[in-house]
């Protein structure tokens, strides 16, 4: 059975939001709340976070997880986690970004199961969302699939048109084949991409396929203030029920 590793891109700069790996949530930092929740899961044999941050750096070694020092170089995180799979002896590699604390173990278990399974090269996690007021949010990327599930396209922009009841809302999760990984690094970055500002459109505009499975839990992605307090008054909610 091909072996899998999960890798946890994080870095300290953001535009909307800096530092937000930092960020306290419930008396722990969002990225400590990552890390627990990559580590529980059974189908990644490793866990590592990828920073070019020394402050990121020392948080993870505090909290006693594994953390290695990458380029500050890298345009995107899914570089940043190439430049740490290359190295790494597995077949199978998820990369769970910084800012998703309310990732689920077997969420990322399905998707190590969906590529061990039918040899997708990439993969990644969508949620139903009947929240239509998030539709006009560009923080929040819009995904529509085929009949297979299989990605047409991603978006900021409102997707599909006339939307009435739901839509499907993208997480910040994916699932590679190492071999395409190493390959997908090195494609030019594409128009499309550019222009949305979503690096998985690369693949697309390239002709791979991405196969879309849904998320096992409710997920949140940090991308503001205002989503972390989100985050936060959420965890309360299940902690006091």
């Amino acid at each position: 059975m091909n072996r899998a590793i999960g890798i946890i891109p994080v870095r300290y700069d953001s535009k909307r939001f800096p530092g937000k790996p930092l960020a306290k949530i419930l008396g722990k930092t969002m990225i400590q709340h990552v890390y627990e929740k990559v580590i529980q899961t059974e189908l990644l044999e490793e866990v590592i976070v990828a920073t070019d941050s020394f402050l990121i750096e020392e948080e993870v070694k505090k909290f006693k997880g594994k953390v290695i020092m990458t380029s500050p170089k890298h345009r995107t995180g899914t570089e940043r986690v190439a430049e740490v799979a290359e190295k790494m002896n597995f077949d199978i590699v998820i990369n769970v970004q910084g800012d998703e604390p309310l990732i689920e173990p077997e969420s990322l278990n399905e998707l190590v199961r969906l590529i061990q399974k039918e040899n997708v090269q990439m993969a990644t996690l969508i949620e139903k969302e009947t929240d239509l007021s998030l539709l006009n949010d560009p923080n929040v990327v819009k995904v529509v699939v085929d009949k297979n599930n299989y990605v047409i396209y991603f978006s900021r922009a409102p997707i599909p048109f006339r939307v009435k009841n739901f839509f499907y809302r993208h997480v910040g999760v994916y699932g590679f084949q190492k071999k395409f990984l190493m390959e997908f690094v090195n494609y030019p970055p594409s128009f499309l991409e550019q222009t949305e500002g979503l690096e998985q459109l690369r693949a697309l505009e390239n002709g791979v396929k991405i196969k879309a499975i849904f998320s096992n839990s409710y997920t949140w992605g940090v991308d503001t203030k205002e989503d972390l307090e989100k985050v936060i008054k959420y965890l309360e909610g299940r902690r006091n029920a």
